[in-house]
């Protein structure tokens, strides 16, 4: 006797049977190890790139848009000012303490220092009580996406595990402008190599939000309720 189940299996492995063949992934040796930075590194003030891309002034422009539609905070600057940057936005909000991911940089450490933020490091694991006893986080990101408004993360050493983009209050994310892209499509293709190795992506459109039933609007729910962004040319 044939049930439901067999026959839609059946269906489905005739459909897989004639489907080409996926195109192969990209080696999960196109990025470090975990433990280091890959393309990225901020030093001394200033975001440099291993990866060379070209910037259009108009996509850049419509992601700062696009994340101000959301309620996020975008500032866009020179390369050399990005570290001093950050520290003055976050000083501007009212944080007084954020946890630094390990890749992160000592420019950026070092402003945050002269900007009377303290920074905590994330070895060994803070609990979830001790990030929330934190004003904010301040990471990088793998790719930006100008369509949406979108931030990806894919917790690289610069960005630190998942749950420091979550429980923090504040989120100060550094952005390279040769990071941005302009629709998902292209975002989707630079992150292959991210998928290979196993990474989890975290997907950051504007500060956390949710509406009741009766439209209510209820930030920080689900994350953090402040997103500051800065955009280094």
């Amino acid at each position: 006797m044939i049930t439901a189940r067999d026959a839609i299996f059946a269906q489905i492995k005739a459909a897989l049977a004639t489907a080409p063949p996926a195109p192969p992934a990209a080696a999960p040796s196109s990025l470090t190890s975990p433990g280091s930075l890959d393309t990225t590194e901020w030093r001394d003030g200033e975001a440099t790139s291993t990866a060379s891309s070209t910037v259009d002034d108009a996509v850049v422009t419509l992601f700062a848009e696009r994340c101000g539609d959301y309620g996020a905070a975008v500032v866009r600057v020179p390369s050399r000012d990005a570290a001093t940057e950050a520290a003055r936005l976050l000083a501007d909000h009212g944080v007084e303490s954020v946890v630094a991911p390990e890749g992160i940089g000592a420019a950026l450490l070092a402003a945050l220092a002269n900007a009377g933020i303290r920074a905590v490091g994330d070895t060994p694991p803070l609990s979830a009580a001790e990030l929330d006893q934190l004003d904010g986080v301040v990471t990088a990101c793998r790719v930006a996406i100008a369509e949406t408004g979108t931030l990806v993360l894919d917790h690289a050493a610069d960005q630190g595990r998942r749950a420091l983009s979550l429980v923090p209050d504040t989120h100060l994310c550094l952005v390279r402008a040769e990071q941005i892209v302009a629709a998902v499509p292209q975002a989707v293709t630079r992150l292959r190599p991210s998928v290979a190795a196993g990474r989890p992506l975290t997907w950051v459109s504007g500060p956390s939000a949710t509406v009741d039933i009766e439209l209510t609007r209820v930030e920080g729910v689900h994350g953090p309720r402040t997103l500051l962004v800065v955009v280094a040319e």
